[in-house]
């Protein structure tokens, strides 16, 4: 209901502007549609969208949810069996294995962590029984024991510390009909990791990482901001099911938290995005293949798989703003950091510009130095050092006005726009007092 009424009011703002309008930000008007045609295209999709909203409150209003147990797609592949590869038999295993469900949450002071399913330290497997299948139970107090054995590879020490100590720990049991194994998945929720001032968490310097449809691009910087090493990729792949993704990013950022420990650094420096705002074409133009994209990069669910994994390392994660880091990466680094056998992306260029902005310096590398006749001699004025040094050699002061010598200061056609131009000076770039980058953990 909420993405439908979101879509309505876009529709009609756009719907009541003049064709070919411009928007502007300062009053809060959209922009309108470029055509005729665009607009009654837009007309009658907005009387769709109207009848699915009501549809849709009729449905909220009656308490009906519309939930396949097991899968719209495994449903449809009923009819469509050889399409997937399935006889009927093999289609009904799994449609009841999808369709069971067996789990229970723990419960901390009950005995080992669980009540209703309870795995003891050696292993050992038993169920609580509801009454109507009392008569089924081979142990006392209504439980049954099964004869298997669980083994958790993978924590398993960590898992036997909880389950000793009697704390909470939650387990789904489920059935894989391709291997016909039986699997146990516990689970348990870990106390909260304290939070580091933003100064601690940057002392040993910072992994900047920009995030892209199929890679992470990171490069690690000192605490003065300089490039160290060489730039690293860690590939993915966003096609497929939602547990290829999830596995996807999970590797992916398991090797990010891997380099990022082999070279010392002490936190991890990202973009604070967030798409979950809409990603339709009311919103994004007509840019198909990036709606597309953003509609499946889930910039959530990495924000919080990197936050919980990095408080395993003992890693910070920092979130800055997004804004031009593309641009001015590789306006200031890019061409610089390119050798004869070194080839620098733009992608390489932002994860060096949002490293920098999570340290809290500029995204540009140096000041140009004044000519000898305009100041006390010429040298490089770097921007490298940290605002509490002594006899540290500041950026030049802008002036205001256009830099000609034709029209006083203040004046001219470009007189306004002059904080444009000065890109290190743009509002998008925070200098070192302003800086406000979000420690996400620890």
């Amino acid at each position: 209901m909420a993405w439908l009424r979101g879509q309505i009011a876009s529709i009609e703002a756009r719907l009541a502007r003049p064709l070919g309008a411009k928007a502007d930000k300062r009053d809060g008007l959209v922009r309108g549609y470029a055509s005729r045609g665009e607009w009654h295209a837009k007309s009658r999709r907005l009387q769709t969208l109207k009848a699915r909203l009501a549809v849709v409150e009729a449905d909220w209003a009656a308490g009906r949810v519309h939930v396949v147990r097991g899968g719209k797609r495994l449903a449809h592949a009923r009819h469509h069996l050889h399409a997937a590869g399935l006889d009927e038999q093999e289609w009904r295993d799994r449609w009841q294995a999808q369709r069971m469900f067996l789990a229970a949450d723990g419960e901390s002071g009950k005995r080992f962590g669980n009540e209703t399913i309870r795995v003891t330290d050696t292993g050992q497997l038993s169920l609580k029984l509801p009454a109507p299948l009392a008569y089924l139970t081979n142990a006392p107090h209504g439980r049954y024991v099964l004869d298997a054995t669980v083994r958790f590879q993978h924590r398993g020490q960590e898992w036997r510390d909880r389950v000793t100590a009697n704390r909470a720990v939650a387990y789904r049991i489920h059935h894989d009909t391709a291997r016909g194994r039986w699997y146990v998945t516990a689970s348990w929720q870990r106390a909260a990791a304290p939070t580091l001032p933003l100064e601690a968490a940057l002392a040993r310097g910072v992994v900047g990482v920009d995030m892209n449809d199929d890679h992470l691009a990171a490069w690690q910087l000192d605490g003065h901001g300089n490039p160290v090493g060489e730039p690293q990729r860690f590939l993915y792949d966003l096609t497929g099911s939602a547990q290829h993704r999830d596995a996807q990013i999970r590797h992916a950022l398991r090797r990010l938290l891997y380099h990022a420990r082999r070279c010392g650094a002490g936190a991890i420096a990202i973009e604070d995005l967030d798409f979950s705002d809409g990603t339709s074409r009311e919103k994004h133009g007509r840019n198909k293949r990036f709606r597309r994209l953003i509609s499946r990069f889930p910039t959530a669910k990495f924000k919080a798989r990197l936050v919980s994994m990095a408080a395993e390392q003992d890693i910070a994660v920092v979130a800055v703003d997004p804004a031009y880091t593309s641009r001015w990466g590789a306006q200031h680094w890019q061409k610089p950091l390119t050798t004869k056998t070194r080839k620098i992306s733009r992608h390489d260029a932002a994860s060096i510009a949002i490293g920098r902005r999570a340290l809290g310096h500029p995204i540009r590398r140096r000041t140009t130095p004044p000519l000898s006749h305009q100041s006390d001699g010429a040298g490089h004025r770097i921007v490298q050092a940290r605002p509490d040094t002594r006899r540290r050699e500041g950026t030049r002061p802008l002036v205001p006005g256009p830099r000609t010598g034709c029209a006083p200061p203040g004046r001219g056609a470009k007189a306004g726009d002059q904080c444009a131009q000065h890109r290190s000076g743009h509002p998008a770039e925070y200098g070192f007092w302003q800086q406000d980058s979000l420690p996400l953990s620890l």
